[in-house]
């Protein structure tokens, strides 16, 4: 798809932003609707940069002559028209940067990309300390069948920290595992691969120790009061009463990736609040619309952003790659 370069826009380009919702929506690749997002991180800092000029020029309305020609609507107009004009050509040299950060907020591509569930609220925890008391239920639907994946062979519980070098290598590293632990809910294991891209940034963003370890945890699953094992800690922004808040938070550390998928799978089963998501892991899009509704993370498109990687042709594409391996 072709994307319109911003510089491209001017004040007379009434159907812009439309434009950019139709690119955005007809994006088929990562890439594709990661330039369609900087497009529209840049029509906003636009606008921003827009509104600031008209908030100087109105500062200096009282200093200024009011039998000035210069000061005629006349002339209000074209300046209006200039700022609008100048605020589009600043905003697509990235002049002050808020396009930028917006794109490394929302896309799990870029650098310094914060998963959505980091972003989580405390009161959660007012449930998850149950977890020590409760045991695992047994599957709550028929194991779904899925191909078999023939990859290079792995220990049943490998030590070595796992290095995820592409979003090709996190997939492959992570179907195995993923597949075998997802068959124990019903779940088609491409949702659980694709939660834990998002939640990673495709295993770029894992949380570490201090010392730089990963901790191997691929959905951000808290350290709980019930949590006995190794944990590592990570500034957060917290939701308080609705208004955000930093934390240092303590989020779980596992032995190896295998270890993560399984405890997300345990975590699911021992918690009451998600016995409605497990309820629908026969229908994924139910499942993650359950999941986003039990809290699992307080971005309110999470369930969205999930189901935009599982569209995503790349994705689809890796994946079959991996299981036509499998097939005789």
């Amino acid at each position: 798809m072709d994307i319109k370069p911003l510089e491209n826009h001017n004040v007379f380009d009434l159907g812009s932003l439309n434009d950019l919702r139709q690119q955005a929506i007809g994006a088929k690749s990562g890439q594709e609707s990661d330039e369609a997002l900087k497009k529209a991180a840049q029509q906003f800092e636009a606008i921003f940069t827009q509104m600031l000029l008209k908030s100087m020029r109105q500062a200096n309305e009282a200093f200024e002559d009011k039998e000035s020609p210069l000061n005629s609507d006349s002339v209000k107009f074209f300046e209006e028209m200039h700022d609008q004009q100048l605020a589009t050509e600043l905003s697509s040299k990235g002049s002050l940067g808020l396009a930028d950060l917006i794109v490394q907020q929302l896309s799990p591509n870029a650098p310094g990309y914060k998963p959505a569930s980091v972003i989580r609220s405390d009161a959660e925890l007012q449930t998850d300390k149950l977890l020590g008391k409760l045991k695992p239920k047994a599957p709550l639907v028929q194991p779904a069948q899925t191909a078999a994946v023939s990859l290079p062979k792995q220990d049943d519980n490998p030590k070595s920290e796992s290095v995820f070098d592409s979003p090709k290598s996190f997939v492959e590293q992570v179907w195995d595992y993923a597949k075998a632990a997802a068959q124990k809910i019903g779940l088609d294991p491409e949702v659980m691969v694709a939660q834990a891209a998002l939640e990673t940034g495709w295993g770029k963003h894992v949380i570490k120790h201090p010392d730089g370890k990963s901790s191997n945890n691929l959905f951000n699953i808290k350290a709980d009061r019930s949590w006995d094992g190794a944990n590592a800690q990570k500034q957060t922004l917290e939701f308080e009463k609705g208004l955000p808040v930093k934390k240092q938070a303590s989020f779980r550390a596992y032995e190896s990736i295998k270890d993560s998928i399984d405890d997300f799978v345990n975590f699911l089963q021992a918690n009451p609040r998600y016995e409605k998501a497990l309820e629908k892991t026969s229908d994924s899009m139910s499942f993650l619309n359950e999941l986003q509704r039990a809290g699992y993370a307080t971005d309110p498109n999470y369930a969205n952003k999930i189901k935009h990687v599982l569209e995503r042709t790349d994705f689809k594409s890796m994946l079959g790659s991996i299981v036509s391996r499998g097939v005789n």
